[in-house]
């Protein structure tokens, strides 16, 4: 360990309620944790900063008894624990909301709160009225009013974030572990989350914050620690740090998200929208209102929106997730409206879904196999694939879009967050298509990671590749698109080119936002 760290611990010793003390852990031949020592400090919440596969997400694992580490050694107030499953680490307090949500889609929000802790009431009679009760006064503690017995399959991603959130606080936990806990939430809600967390530091919860969005972590945070390949790089509390201190930590460099491409002219339409309307049958109103918009070949557009804008839905529809309700879709200049969609991907258009868990990955296949999943027409003949062509598919694959892995043949629940997402990504860019669809791409994805996805969509778009995605991140839209259009309600309400202002894009949006 070196001086530095000791000192550090010395100095903060007196208010720690966790320790973690030269921990490692290793995944084969893979070593995930070199000698890390980390502290949870008593009513304060502690942000872990670092890249994907940096190893942030396998300590939180371990410090809530998800996974037992190789080595090293855990001391909660003084004593010595060692966890063998997350409900050891839950009697003594240890709760965690992990980056990949972890709800029963087919259960309502209030049974997915209190699965395997219900509320009971005479003998073996579970309180549903009572856990209801718990439910909405937690959901009106998060300010999102949803209905106890609503099912989750039928939540956006931002609310079911928001019941996982919901779940952990009603464990009544004195270390709460936040893995990426915004990561689908908007601005407002965001707001709303700061808001719960500063009450539970009042109440002296011990939170530990793991964020890729450094601007908002910094808003919280009272100790900064970062994580590089396995190792803590760097400690400091927060009126050390900034931006520029944890950039430089983390990748030991500054990052651009880059700028549009230029050098080559645009070609022509390669995706257009006309007239689409998408009725939501549920509510029986449009959730996209009269669309219409071109995407031409080698062009990178942006859409921006708040939760509840369309974004999702537009590019899902396109994909052939819902059926317009009338409009037309043109492929170059062929109507697929009416196609399936293999019968899309087939012609070229694919999209990288926001949900990756749910409707990108089989965590049940390796990364390789997820990689050749959509391609896998193309090295088979006659119901025989070949498997050298697959494997160099594979490895192109994982070169091209950098994923940090063991192999083809890992698990693909051995990558973390962010390089999921890249495999996502793989996968759909494997296709060779003439429209790339992303939503929400940089969702759980790191500065350096984000900057790498970044330069494969320009990369794309300078061979032609047409570019449509979506972001909640204003900082996203004054990267590399060459156009940022701007949806509410459903409807387009607003088309910049790349000089547009931050200011502008949220005013179009109806966001209020304080600096």
């Amino acid at each position: 360990m070196s001086d530095n760290q000791t000192s550090v611990m010395e100095r903060a010793l007196p208010e720690v309620i966790l320790s973690a003390r030269h921990v490692e852990k290793r995944f084969g031949a893979v070593q995930a944790l070199k000698e890390v020592n980390f502290d949870i400090h008593r009513g304060q919440v502690t942000t872990l900063f670092g890249e994907n596969g940096a190893g942030k997400s396998t300590l939180m694992k371990i410090l809530s008894g998800v996974i037992p580490q190789s080595a090293g050694e855990i001391v909660l107030e003084n004593e010595t624990v060692r966890f063998s499953s997350p409900a050891d680490a839950e009697e003594l307090g240890i709760t965690i909301i992990h980056q990949e949500l972890s709800l029963a889609p087919n259960l309502n929000v209030r049974d997915n709160i209190f699965m395997g802790r219900e509320l009971t009431k005479g003998v073996g009679s579970v309180d549903y009225e009572e856990q209801a009760r718990q439910t909405r006064l937690l959901m009106q503690e998060l300010d999102e009013p949803i209905d106890p017995l609503t099912l989750v399959e039928d939540l956006r991603v931002g609310q079911q974030q928001i019941v996982e959130i919901a779940r952990a606080l009603s464990k009544n936990s004195r270390i709460l572990i936040m893995d990426e806990p915004t990561s689908a939430l908007s601005a407002t809600e965001v707001e709303t989350l700061f808001k719960v967390v500063r009450d539970l530091k009042g109440k002296g919860v011990s939170i530990v914050y793991i964020s890729h969005h450094l601007e908002e972590a910094l808003q919280i945070t009272d100790h900064a620690v970062v994580l590089r390949d396995g190792v803590m790089t760097a400690y400091a509390p927060r009126d050390q740090i900034d931006l520029q201190w944890i950039v430089r930590h983390m990748v030991g460099e500054s990052f651009d998200l880059g700028s549009p491409p230029t050098g080559y002219e645009l070609g022509e339409p390669a995706l257009s929208i006309q007239g689409l309307y998408l009725n939501d049958d549920a509510t029986g109103r449009y959730v996209i209102d009269d669309v219409s918009l071109d995407v031409r070949a080698g062009e990178i557009v942006c859409i921006y929106g708040l939760m509840g804008a369309g974004r999702t839905e537009l590019l899902e529809c396109l994909a052939g997730r819902g059926r317009p309700s009338r409009g037309a879709i043109l492929l170059q200049t062929n109507d697929i409206a009416h196609l399936n969609i293999a019968q899309r991907i087939e012609r070229g258009l694919v999209l990288v879904p926001e949900d990756r868990q749910r409707d990108g990955l089989v965590p049940t296949m390796s990364v390789g196999g997820n990689l050749s999943l959509a391609s896998i027409d193309a090295f088979t003949r006659q119901g025989l694939t070949s498997s050298r062509l697959e494997d160099a598919m594979i490895d192109s694959a994982i070169s091209r879009v950098h994923i940090k892995t063991d192999g083809g043949k890992a698990g693909i629940g051995s990558l973390s967050g962010g390089n999921q997402q890249k495999v996502v990504i793989g996968k759909m860019l494997a296709t060779n298509p003439r429209v790339c669809m992303l939503d929400e791409p940089s969702r759980g994805i790191d500065i350096g990671a984000k900057a790498e996805v970044f330069k494969l969509l320009s990369e794309g778009a300078r061979q032609g590749l047409a570019v449509m995605f979506t972001t909640s991140e204003v900082s996203e839209c004054l990267s590399i698109p060459h156009r940022v259009v701007v949806m509410n309600k459903g409807k387009i309400v607003a088309e910049f080119g790349p000089g547009v202002t931050k200011d502008e894009i949220m005013a179009a949006s109806g966001e209020s936002f304080a600096a």
